[in-house]
């Protein structure tokens, strides 16, 4: 084996299972347990989602983004793997799209609750509603200070409020759940654990009696989950939020625990998982403070964080982690942060 294949993500993981859900049908797992698998229409073209024996019906863990192709997908569902049983509750992760895009559809269509996280469900209704807005200043004046030029700028403002798009109208009531609420179905209790840093408030569903842990996008075998600052927030440090997270799941779970992830496959190891992650971020962020013995802009600092080119599509998120980086950094006094008369910001390395 050469240092490339002993250095990629995953690569050491345990993947039991050789085959991969098509669309419309499923794969049990473990007893009662079922994965599903969508398409997305994004560089990332594939999500997981599980579906879950709850007596004379069904759980749902995710919903896959809103589209004609996902809503035929789980028309073929109900009419297949899921024999005609109802849906009998809808629970989501997170509020990215992907995952929460056709909950709304779901729980109307079955007329059941959605059940989620309180800062999950709330920030999902704020960005729903950007949907059709201009892009506003403060957003402009946060990638100007990361460096963007004019172009980049107008790309921003012609995307703005797009999220909407991707979310079926969500339902006016929800459940609540969060750190430590314990869920039966179908006579077993599944247990939340709530991670931050890639979402503000994100649900992992952990089994112990089965050993099984529906992780999400907080715990991915091949790729590493994005955490990004927003110009919402942008002195926020998510990237700290996400190793605290990691740390935490290291410290709840079994080292030999059956993970099912949102994308990629299911796996175990688990803890080796987490450990890789953790360095991960920790060398990028070393490589940062030593590529920033010069002043860099948060643009300028995208060969230390990501081994691909960074294009239009994805410029916006490449921006985002970076400054994670940088103000963990900051926050850990590191890195030094300076505004020229432009308003551009620069980093500086303070050790």
């Amino acid at each position: 084996m050469n240092d490339v294949e002993r250095s990629r993500p995953g690569r050491n993981l345990t993947y039991p299972f050789e085959a991969r859900p098509e669309l419309g049908q499923s794969i049990e797992v473990a007893p009662g347990v079922h994965w599903v698998r969508m398409r997305l229409p994004m560089q990332l073209n594939h999500i997981n989602l599980w579906l879950l024996e709850d007596g004379d019906g069904w759980t749902v863990v995710d919903s896959g983004i809103r589209n004609s192709e996902t809503a035929d997908a789980w028309k073929a569902l109900f009419a297949g793997p899921m024999g005609d049983r109802p849906v009998k509750r809808v629970i989501v992760t997170h509020m990215h799209p992907d995952h929460i895009g056709l909950a709304g559809w779901l729980v109307r269509r079955f007329d059941v609750e959605l059940w989620i996280t309180r800062t999950e469900f709330l920030m999902c209704r704020n960005l729903v509603a950007d949907t059709g807005q201009e892009a506003p200043q403060e957003g402009v004046r946060f990638y100007r200070a990361a460096g963007w030029g004019d172009e980049l700028i107008e790309g921003y403002k012609a995307r703005f409020g797009g999220f909407g798009h991707g979310v079926y109208k969500l339902p006016n009531s929800y459940r609540r759940i969060g750190e430590g609420t314990e869920i039966e179905i179908g006579g077993r209790t599944w247990r939340v654990v709530t991670g931050n840093g890639h979402s503000p408030e994100h649900a992992c569903l952990w089994c112990p009696e089965a050993n099984i842990v529906i992780s999400g996008d907080q715990l991915l075998p091949r790729i590493s989950s994005n955490v990004s600052v927003h110009p919402t927030e942008p002195e926020a440090n998510p990237l700290q939020d996400w190793l605290d997270s990691c740390n935490k799941l290291k410290a709840v779970l079994p080292a030999d625990v059956l993970v099912l992830p949102s994308h990629n496959e299911p796996f175990r190891g688990a803890h080796e998982r987490l450990s890789e992650l953790i360095d991960g971020h920790e060398g990028n962020m070393e490589a940062l403070v030593a590529l920033c013995a010069e002043p860099k802009r948060a643009i300028d600092v995208f060969p230390a964080l990501f081994r691909a080119k960074i294009t239009t599509g994805v410029y916006g998120m490449a921006t985002g982690e970076s400054i994670a980086h940088l103000n963990c950094l900051k926050f850990r006094g590191r890195i030094a942060r300076e505004a020229d008369k432009d308003k551009v910001e620069w980093y500086t390395s303070a050790t």
